[in-house]
């Protein structure tokens, strides 16, 4: 949870906290764990409530619909069945994207300008001279 937090931005919250709560911080850290408590045991509750009414074993993790979905009410063959043709279609897109990828890279490296030294489109013979600009003074 803190992870990207460093020991002075730690420290930093934590004096703000005292600050803010005062005297009465023990108490609303207190306050806020039971709340945690709270909440893990109603998660925990509801998960056997539904354990006891659907007649399987429940976890929390298992309360996301696909993986709900996957555990209680496909076999490992059905599951295996609607993968097949899905990953068939992932296998030909994966080698066409592969395909494209290695033509744009022998396109780059064929146009790569620090490997010929020279710009395309330009020709090697003499330069061309701009023409002369008329002056300012020219005008007057």
């Amino acid at each position: 949870m803190f992870e990207n937090l460093n020991w002075w931005e730690i420290g930093a919250l934590l004096l703000l906290a005292l600050l803010i709560f005062g005297d009465r911080l023990p108490a609303v850290i207190n306050d806020g764990l039971r709340l945690v408590r709270n909440l893990r045991n109603m998660a925990r509750n509801a998960t056997g409530d539904l354990s006891r009414e659907l007649g399987t074993d429940i976890q929390l993790e298992d309360l996301h619909p696909k993986a709900f979905i996957r555990k209680h009410l496909l076999s490992e063959e059905d599951e295996a069945a609607i993968r097949k043709p899905l990953q068939g279609v992932y296998d030909n897109l994966r080698a066409d994207v592969s395909g494209v990828h290695d033509d744009l890279k022998d396109v780059a490296s064929a146009a790569d300008l620090r490997s010929n030294g020279t710009r395309p489109g330009t020709a090697t013979s003499t330069p061309s001279t701009p023409a002369p600009r008329a002056s300012y003074d020219d005008a007057t």
